[in-house]
């Protein structure tokens, strides 16, 4: 008689005991909630806890639980009402003091949580939000890059004293010299200050001409810096919208993808994501006259022509004193002169201001609000256009330089909520080049229990239709198999909700059709069984031989399917990936469970017996 050993019995026993533990908070339902963090990134204390519940009470808002979850204080609401209630009720009382983020919170025990426990995240199909997919112009990073060049090259120019003009000329930066004597000079200059640069002259004209072009792989390089940049910059916004769980990536060449749980109202989202919301700093040129300038849109040579929000015309130096991403941090506030938002400058920002200020005092210094954006169908463009983008500056305010200051000091001249949303983008940074909102998805959160309620239904009908047909066809064997599904469904679970993996729609389809899977590979084995019996082999030997001549044909067809669940995830995006996580879960559970879980159970209920008759298949 053949014996199974009894250390695969433990192996079977400890791999569902702990894929139980692990799978138990997903039975839990889910209560709306509030997840409140401190604005200044503060840890969340039991002081701090007491606040807000104490806010609660005096709006008598009922709770179902609080809890300090990481660094942010949870609490759970019977409904929407009272959630929506609470939020309203907090930001009145603590204006400003903490990030309110809307979120919906499993009911699992305080000790599951207190040991790591944690239910499957839900995907936004699922649970109800707003998915952003951004696509990112990488071609206006590189004409940004060409602007910064060009502004290196004039410096590095002035400080050799080589005379010429620097301008960007579609994708170079063309320098012609007014000496044809400081052609070597004007080169190594160039190719010193920055390494790597094609740099190739031209001295066919009167006056020679360099053109300065990046190489294909600093291109390259520069294109991936600017959507590394933009993700940071979007994660900064979501975190001061106050999004619980948000979700951003990239995807492909040039996208990004946003993913904002819980979030009803898109509009204050795409506001914020989208925006540029970059300032420039620049000193006025007041000896030269601006409407003459603009008359003939021609400004003098070292100036460039800007309008106020009113339409005024101002000119303004070249030279770049400050620009967006240098600020370190930007917060409103109320003056003598109205709104004003008090800005912060990093370290090399501080020292140019500090420069700039000293030599200029009693003059005046611009403050350019500058966007570049993407136009829709029948948008006019207001500032410069270049195909279907257009970036548009005016200058918010252009006060006299009252005092030396460095990397402190306020702008004054925006409306209350202009400078709030002013304030969130530069404290957010700025992103280093445009996005362009190409698709926007809503999900309520109605339709997302609808959802979960379709695919829990659609996986317990497809189920029971699967165990009817198992016991109707293999008896007793057929109801060991019925075990075996709703084990390897409960390790799926468990694999899943251990690994963080996010469950969608098509994560639930991918459970359903892994329920299909490990059935096949039961009925696989059971055919086995069966063909043995016919040839005569006592119900010991046949279980053996069965379930030892079935595991090469359901290793081959496992491992087909899961090459195929490994190249969705590789190439697939957003639903695909959803499904070919689950999928390839799925594949190593059903393994377990039909090869040494279906064979420990039968095993021990029937191949055990010595004088056993007949099997129950």
């Amino acid at each position: 008689m053949y014996q199974f050993p009894t250390w695969r019995y433990w192996v079977v026993a400890i791999v569902m005991i702990a894929g139980i533990v692990l799978a138990a908070p997903n039975a839990f339902r889910y209560d709306n909630a509030l997840q409140i963090s401190r604005k200044d990134r503060g840890a969340m204390d039991s002081a701090t806890e007491e606040q807000v519940i104490g806010i609660l009470r005096t709006a008598n808002i009922p709770t179902n639980a609080h809890y300090i979850e990481e660094d942010r204080l949870v609490v759970r609401f019977p409904s929407v009402d009272e959630q929506l209630k609470a939020r309203d009720s907090i930001r009145a009382a603590a204006p400003g003091d903490y990030i309110i983020a809307l979120t919906r919170e499993s009911r699992a025990p305080s000790w599951m949580r207190a040991i790591g426990l944690k239910p499957m995240p839900l995907g936004l199909d699922l649970r109800g939000g707003v998915q952003f997919l951004y696509e990112v112009d990488v071609e206006g990073a590189i004409t940004q890059a060409l602007e910064r060049l060009e502004r290196d090259i004039r410096s590095e120019l002035r400080e050799r004293r080589i005379s010429g003009t620097v301008l960007v000329d579609r994708n170079a930066v063309k320098v012609t010299l007014r000496d044809a004597k400081d052609l070597q000079a004007a080169t190594k200059a160039i190719t010193d200050d920055t390494l790597g640069l094609n740099v190739t002259a031209d001295t066919s004209g009167p006056t020679p001409v360099l053109n300065v072009t990046f190489t294909e792989q600093q291109i390259k390089e520069r294109q991936d810096l600017a959507i590394e940049q933009n993700i940071t910059t979007l994660r900064n916004r979501v975190d001061q919208l106050g999004v619980a769980e948000p979700r951003v990536t990239r995807r492909g060449r040039n996208r990004i993808l946003v993913e904002l749980p819980g979030v009803d109202d898109p509009n204050e989202a795409i506001r914020v994501l989208g925006a540029t919301a970059t300032l420039e700093f620049r000193l006025v040129d007041e000896t030269r006259d601006p409407y003459e300038a603009a008359r003939t849109n021609r400004a003098p040579l070292g100036t460039k022509l800007y309008k106020f929000r009113d339409g005024t015309p101002i000119l303004l130096k070249r030279e770049l004193i400050v620009s967006g991403d240098q600020l370190t941090d930007a917060r409103t506030g109320f003056g003598d002169q109205g709104p004003e938002v008090n800005v912060k400058l990093d370290d090399r920002g501080g020292r140019a201001m500090l420069a700039t200020t000293k030599e200029n005092v009693g003059r005046r210094m611009a403050v350019v609000y500058k966007e570049r954006k993407r136009l829709t169908e029948g948008e006019v463009c207001r500032g410069i256009r270049d195909g279907e983008w257009c970036t548009e500056e005016e200058v918010v305010t252009a006060p006299t330089i009252q005092g030396v200051f460095s990397s402190a000091f306020r702008i004054t001249g925006f409306g209350a909520a202009e400078a709030r949303e002013i304030a969130l983008l530069l404290r957010a940074g700025s992103l280093a080049t445009s996005n362009f909102l190409v698709e926007q998805r809503t999900v309520g959160p109605s339709l997302g229990e609808d959802n979960i309620r379709n695919g829990f239904r659609a996986m317990v009908i497809g189920s029971l239709l699967t165990f009817a047909f198992l016991i109707l066809y293999y008896r007793g064997f057929g109801a060991i198999a019925c075990v075996v599904l709703l084990a390897n469904v409960v390790l799926l679970v468990a694999a899943m909700s251990g690994l963080g993996a996010t469950l969608s729609l098509p994560g639930i389809a991918g459970i359903v059709l892994t329920v299909g899977m490990a059935a096949d590979a039961n009925i696989l084995i059971y055919e086995r069984v069966r063909e043995e019996l016919r040839l005569g082999n006592s119900p010991q030997a046949a279980i053996h031989a069965g379930f030892d001549k079935a595991f090469s044909a359901i290793l081959d067809a496992n491992i087909t399917t899961l090459i195929a669940g490994i190249v969705l995830f590789a190439f697939g995006t957003g639903p695909i990936r959803g499904f070919a996580v689950t999928l390839t879960i799925g594949i190593a559970t059903s393994l377990f469970t039909a090869v040494l879980g279906s064979r420990a159970l039968i095993q021990l209920i029937w191949g055990r017996r010595r004088k056993l008759a007949e099997l129950p298949v």
